[in-house]
């Protein structure tokens, strides 16, 4: 049966280094869920305090009903899985599938049994006798989640597995791993420094920065509606510029910006209102080069420059008075600019202009 996780107030610092500050954080049973943040924002470091590598200066771990903060690693009912595998050499796929039953001391009928569920899990049957030395990296990976699945985890970690694969095997991976998850009905964290693993995988994620949690929330919650720049600015693509509310007229803010004025339909930040200063974030795919709607925001620019990806163009837009380029993402693209610059009307709707604190 699946457990909650439960993060009570954890801090943990080395040294003078603080690696993380009064983190709490509730994962649900049965949930995939994501640490995601830059290098050194701390995700590593949790992930490591929930296995039992580090113990916290304060707050609580719980996994279910059990306070495991102090409690050994191998007492935890973790599974681990690493970004190098960690796979014994000299041992077939079976026997290092096996090894951690080995040294709980399961019988050899039930090893088995368990070894062979696990192996079935991740499509690694027809290679139970092979050396990981005649395996594929994606292949290892399956190996080292087995490894973690036949010990029967409350709670399955996962720390960056698939950051030694290429691009495709990679693809491949996230949702192979979201299967197994799911189809082990395991709660399961995962740590990750790629926004699109996170965004493409997780049920929820916690986003990191120097220890401290930003925001937590479902992937399109978190991307659509960030609560801050440095969230905006970390999952995915956006244009940021400075603003001024102009004024306020029922659900619309109307803003000042480089851009022209602008309506949004988002909520203004706390304790903001008419002439106050703030930071406007628009994501490049919702501005439109084509036909607008009827309440849409209007402006126009010099499209000087384009990506041409097939079934999108990553399109670089001057506008007067804006210090440095628009990003505009176009769909199905009809607009090119190669040799020179083309004038072209833009706009974006009031639901998609994010208004943030400076």
């Amino acid at each position: 049966m699946a457990v909650a996780l439960t993060i009570d107030g954890v801090s943990k610092s080395f040294g003078d280094t603080v690696a993380l500050r009064d983190v709490s954080v509730d994962v649900e049973p049965g949930e995939l869920f994501f640490l995601l943040g830059p290098s050194g924002c701390g995700k590593t470091t949790l992930l490591r305090s929930i296995a039992g590598f580090y113990t916290p200066d304060t707050g609580r771990i719980r996994i279910g009903d059990v306070d495991v903060t102090r409690i050994p690693p191998h007492k935890r009912d973790t599974g681990m899985v690493f970004q190098s595998y960690a796979l014994w050499p000299h041992m077939t796929v079976f026997e290092n599938v096996a090894f951690g039953l080995q040294m709980r001391r399961v019988a050899a009928s039930d090893r088995k049994q368990r070894v062979e569920k696990a192996l079935e899990m991740v499509r690694m049957t027809d290679r139970a006798e092979f050396k990981p030395a005649q395996l594929s990296g994606g292949q290892q990976q399956r190996v080292a989640l087995a490894r973690a699945l036949v010990v029967e985890p409350k709670c399955l970690l996962l720390d960056e597995p698939l950051s030694n694969l290429d691009a495709k095997l990679r693809l491949e991976m996230r949702s192979e791993i979201r299967r197994i998850c799911k189809q082990a009905g395991l709660t399961a964290v995962y740590v990750t420094h790629d926004q699109k693993e996170a965004l493409s995988v997780a049920d929820r994620l916690a986003l990191l920065h120097e220890g401290v949690v930003q925001q937590v929330g479902a992937p399109r919650e978190i991307y659509s509606s960030p609560c801050n720049r440095f969230v905006a600015g970390f999952i995915g693509e956006t244009n940021f510029m400075e603003a001024r509310v102009a004024g306020i007229d029922g659900d619309t803010v109307v803003l000042d910006t480089p851009l022209g004025r602008l309506a949004s339909t988002r909520s203004l930040p706390n304790g903001f209102g008419s002439g106050a200063s703030l930071t406007v974030s628009i994501r490049p795919e919702v501005i439109g080069v084509q036909e607008p709607p009827a309440n849409a925001s209007r402006f126009s620019g010099r499209l000087h420059d384009t990506i041409y990806l097939g079934e999108m163009a990553q399109h670089l837009v001057d506008v007067e008075g804006l210090a440095g380029d628009l990003k505009v993402y176009e769909i199905n693209p009809r607009f090119m600019a190669r040799d020179g610059a083309v004038e072209t009307e833009l706009w974006v709707a009031p639901e998609d202009v994010l208004m943030l604190e400076n």
